[in-house]
Parts: structure tokens; sequence; C-alpha cells
């Protein structure tokens, strides 16, 4: 899968993963919802409970910067930290190993989002919190064209590693990766990454830095910086 010009995948992927992120998109209705403001979250980035998951909620919460998480049983809760994640294309870090995980791995894009989705949600792993009713949305707005999975398959086709997230204009809010073999997850990121260069995406929203997304180069930015490059970006 080794690509051209520095690219770690094969030009066929890239221009799949391109041409799957920058598909149009159906307007949505508004949200019966008003969008509270970024500014009301407390320390720990949390701003309200309550509405819904509907394609049009979730969506222009996006574009405003917040993104829903479940606080209670059939409670959504809404977040916007500060800082906020990201990953900037021109920074994403590969190590030796990683490319040579990119040669042995297969990629495909939106073959089976809820499974992966659902590896995303297992509940054997650590602070698991995507449930029934996320997956159920979430699949809602994959079949919309606004929620997208990159899947990474071994030799004989066992999918092994994936994310999900969100696009909505030239935004990409990355949710949740998992893997089952060494690397499968950083080589989503890496086709994620890939993908949204080639297709001129522009922002990759990872919500909080971790050790691990920090090792792949994610850095902190303010709140206030993210929210104009997200209007930017979804505009």
């Amino acid at each position: 899968m080794s690509g051209p010009g520095g690219s770690l995948l094969a030009p066929d992927d890239i221009a799949r993963l391109a041409t799957v992120l920058t598909a149009a998109q159906p307007p949505l209705a508004q949200s019966r919802w008003a969008m509270p403001s970024p500014d009301l979250a407390d320390a720990a980035g949390f701003i309200a409970a309550g509405a819904d998951l509907e394609p049009e909620t979730l969506v222009d919460a996006y574009r405003v910067g917040l993104f829903p998480m479940p606080v209670r049983r059939n409670i959504v809760g809404w977040w916007s930290p500060d800082p906020r994640g990201v990953v900037p294309l021109d920074g994403l870090i590969v190590s030796r190993s990683l490319r040579r995980s990119c040669r042995r791995f297969h990629i495909s894009v939106d073959t089976c989002f809820a499974d992966v989705m659902r590896a995303c949600g297992d509940p054997r792993r650590p602070h698991g919190w995507i449930n029934a009713a996320f997956v159920a949305a979430y699949t809602r707005l994959h079949q919309l064209g606004y929620a997208h999975s990159i899947e990474v398959r071994d030799d004989t086709g066992l999918l092994v590693g994936g994310l999900y997230g969100v696009r909505v204009g030239r935004l990409v809010a990355g949710e949740s990766m998992f893997h089952t073999a060494t690397d499968a997850s950083k080589v989503a990121l890496v086709a994620l990454v890939e993908g949204m260069r080639a297709g001129g995406l522009e922002l990759l929203d990872v919500q909080w830095t971790t050790p691990h997304l920090v090792s792949l180069g994610a850095v902190d930015v303010a709140r206030e910086a993210y929210l104009l490059a997200a209007a930017a970006a979804t505009a």
C-alpha cells in the first residue's frame, strides 16, 4: 500500500477515500433545538443535557462546535472542551513501524459502518460510552452521507481495526476507533488523514487529546480558535 509522493496508501485507496469523504450531502431540516453556547461549558467541557440525536440536531451541534456523549441512561450530554484536540493534516506523525503496518493491512471505507461503531463501543473496553441509541443515531447519519467509517482488514478479510466520524462540509469529527491487531487503528487514522488531504478537507477534530493521539500528532487548540476554524470549515 505504499503510494507515491510520500503517501502511505495506494493511489486507488486514497482516491476512493477522497471520493467518499467529499460526496454531496443532502440538506437537512433545521433542528427544533437551539444549540447552547460553548461559552457555557464547565471546566470539563460539559454544557447541557437533553435534546435528541436526530440527524439535524447532530449536524447543527457539530457546526457550532458541540458533540454528544451520554451522561445517564437515555440522557444525552453536550460538550465543548477547552482546549480542543485536533490532528493537523500536515502534522501526522508516522513511525517506521506504522509505515510497515500500512503496507500490511487493507483499507476499505463505508462497508460496515455499524460494525465499526459496535466494535468501538465494545463494553469490554475501558470507558466505553457508545450505546445502542448512539449506534442507531449515527447509522442514520451514515445513511444520509454525514458519517463514515474506515475499516482495516487483514489478509483474510477479517475486520481488525477502524474508526468512524462525522463529516460536515470540510470538517471531520473523529468519534472513536478500535483495533484487535497491532497498529490497525493507527492505520485507519493514516487513511483518514490521507483521504482528507486528497479531498481538500481541512479540519480533523478529535475532541480531547490523549497520549496515544499526541503520539500521532494531535495537538490542543484553544476553544475560541477551534470554533473559528469549525465555522469556516462548515460554512
